[in-house]
């Protein structure tokens, strides 16, 4: 997942980028993967099949985990609003641009409110809220988000304007989902972790993983537009 925390220098963790990178590099095979089963040359079902679900929920999970503990790095480090709400817009505007390029690919099931319209809510929820409560609360918040969508899904939720919350009876048909219930847990866990242990990200790392997590934002964006015209171009040679 991207960084929306757009940390100062002084606070920056390479350690925490590394492990941002490490989820960047999962997800591009990942999404390779994707893409080579949308154009026809793998059969895989990766709506359904476990082995392709659970690599989601674990890559889904290591971003926000790492969004959470950058936005307490970043708290630790006094960022100023002004520096938060700049990083924020990018992130906002390309979750707009990823709803309008979907749109043109998967007409059927486009993006909606995926993982970085998950992470625009979540970051001003917690920077202006939820960052000021105990951690044994915001333990206690995550827990409840794990739970929240079996106990409490109604089908007032199974809309575009609604499922955004999380509280569905079924997954909507789009090609990324990430609500605020249960996904606030990995982000409130990351966040918990780091302000109480924060000699966690301190230290060196692999530069190429750090490189990458420190430039999730632009690789993000860019990765799978490069993926498909690479497939295309091969697809077309042949």
């Amino acid at each position: 997942m991207p960084d929306a925390t757009a940390q100062p220098a002084a606070s920056r963790s390479h350690r925490l980028d590394a492990l941002r990178g490490a989820a960047m590099l999962w997800m591009t095979a990942y999404h390779f993967s994707f893409d080579l089963n949308h154009f026809g040359w793998i059969q895989q079902n990766f709506y359904r099949d476990p082995f392709w679900t659970w690599q989601r929920c674990c890559i889904v999970s290591l971003f926000l985990f790492c969004a959470g503990g950058g936005q307490a790095l970043a708290l630790s480090g006094q960022q100023m609003a002004g520096r938060f709400w700049r990083r924020w817009a990018q992130v906002a505007a390309c979750a707009l641009a990823v709803s309008l390029s979907s749109r043109v690919m998967f007409p059927d099931s486009w993006i909606s409110f995926g993982v970085l319209h998950g992470i625009a809510v979540m970051l001003v929820l917690l920077r202006f809220g939820l960052a000021r409560l105990p951690d044994a609360v915001l333990v206690a918040l995550a827990a409840l988000a794990m739970v929240a969508p079996q106990l409490w899904a109604s089908p007032f939720f199974d809309t575009r304007w609604t499922d955004w919350l999380g509280l569905v009876t079924h997954k909507p048909i789009t090609e990324d989902y990430v609500p605020l219930l249960p996904w606030l847990a990995p982000l409130l866990a990351g966040f918990v972790v780091t302000r109480r242990w924060p000699a966690l990200w301190k230290g060196r790392a692999p530069r190429a993983l750090a490189w990458p997590g420190r430039w999730s934002l632009s690789y993000y964006m860019v990765h799978q537009p490069v993926l498909i015209g690479v497939l295309m171009a091969v697809q077309w040679l042949h």
